[in-house]
């Protein structure tokens, strides 16, 4: 797995106010399969602040280890916001992070539906002693490249409107 070389710049934006703030991330990734993590970590010094990420592809991983319910994704499906907010608070409750992302969705080509199109994506941060925010990205059917890209660059976005 590598990094989105265009996003490193934005992640190292991210290292550094989330250094200065004293926090650190954990992240919880469906569909972008580690590609956030990666891109955090291919920044040296990253270590201090990035703790510990988790790929949850399978439904039953986001059950195992972010503690989501598996009503919870039989009722809403995997990709959706009450998912997306589970393993948010997963993330932070099984690691030393302050702040936590997940990410949850249809990169495509197949697996979409009408209600559920390729490119839907949900997102959702959480804070220690803080509240969640969850954001629905609809890229569209652009390419499971693009969609996983694009993904990445919200999560970015997503985590520093949480830092500042």
């Amino acid at each position: 797995m590598i990094a989105i070389p265009d996003l490193v710049p934005r992640a190292e934006i991210l290292l550094n106010h989330c250094r200065e703030a004293g926090l650190k991330i954990a992240t919880a990734e469906s569909c972008t399969g580690g590609l956030i993590a990666s891109t955090l970590t291919a920044i040296a010094g990253s270590s201090d602040v990035f703790d510990r990420g988790f790929v949850t592809y399978s439904n039953a991983s986001k059950t195992e280890m972010l503690g989501v319910e598996a009503a919870l994704i039989d009722e809403h499906g995997a990709v959706s916001a009450p998912v997306a907010r589970e393993m948010a608070e997963g993330a932070l409750a099984r690691s030393e992070a302050d702040l936590a992302i997940a990410v949850t969705g249809i990169a495509g080509p197949g697996g979409g539906t009408p209600e559920k199109p390729v490119g839907l994506v949900h997102l959702a941060t959480a804070r220690r002693g803080g509240g969640i925010v969850h954001h629905e990205a609809r890229f569209g059917d652009i390419g499971r490249p693009r969609v996983r890209a694009l993904t990445v660059a919200e999560a970015l976005m997503l985590l520093e409107s949480q830092v500042l």
